[in-house]
């Protein structure tokens, strides 16, 4: 009689209860164990933003095309436009009118910047002197002969050509600023080469027209504004 061993079929299925071993209370993992989660929260209570506050009302319907309104809104922007430069352009109008008058002098400056002469007190043939805005002004009474003397002074001749006329507005009477071309300096009545004046800081002299004739000063005595407000009155500024 032979007997026979059976053996497992090697590859048979196992089941996997059968070939895992049941796990040990030991090798279980414990509650709370750090591991990382992803949580993800659905929000439903989100308010939209609502610009309607913000828009204008010809463009809050959607159903409406924006070109219908296009020029009405365009009408209306550039208004606001016109009148913000309307009101900039006067506020800088008057900024700049109070930054140019408190510039301007004062009126007590203003009266000093004129001077009233009586001439019935300048005799003929003589000169005299005043201060004018810091500076010396000669009033001088020429007589006939001086007036047709510079009147006949040939221009060609002079350094600073001006004929007697283009220097005074009544003959008889020349009005000059008192201080040599040259350097400054205060030229003498009556005095010099040509019997007008004569600067002694270095020898300039000029006719009774005020011209340079004679020395290193290279223009006329200079002619202030005046006007004749009577026979009697020159104001001079």
């Amino acid at each position: 009689m032979v007997l026979m061993e059976t053996w497992p079929v090697v590859g048979a299925p196992i089941g996997f209860g059968e070939a895992l071993p049941a796990p040990s209370p030991a090798a279980q993992l414990p509650v709370g164990c750090p591991a990382p989660a992803s949580v993800r929260y659905s929000h439903t209570d989100v308010r939209v933003p609502d610009f309607s506050d913000y828009r204008r009302a010809e463009v809050q319907d959607s159903t409406k095309s924006s070109k219908e309104s296009s020029e009405a809104r365009k009408g209306f922007s550039y208004l606001v436009t016109a009148t913000t430069t309307v009101a900039a352009a006067y506020a800088a109008k008057n900024v700049v009118s109070q930054f140019v008058s408190s510039m301007s002098a004062s009126a007590d400056v203003l009266a000093m910047s004129k001077i009233e002469i009586k001439l019935s007190d300048i005799p003929e043939g003589k000169n005299m002197a005043f201060k004018w805005r810091g500076k010396p002004l000669f009033v001088r009474h020429r007589t006939q002969k001086e007036v047709e003397q510079e009147a006949a002074v040939d221009v060609s001749h002079l350094r600073d050509p001006q004929h007697d006329l283009e220097r005074v507005k009544k003959p008889e009477w020349v009005i000059l600023i008192g201080v040599c071309t040259h350097l400054g300096c205060v030229p003498i009545a009556n005095a010099g080469d040509y019997g007008g004046y004569y600067c002694p800081c270095h020898g300039s002299h000029y006719d009774a027209s005020g011209r340079i004739r004679k020395g290193p000063a290279p223009l006329n005595l200079e002619v202030p504004y005046y006007e004749f407000t009577s026979d009697d009155v020159v104001v001079v500024g």
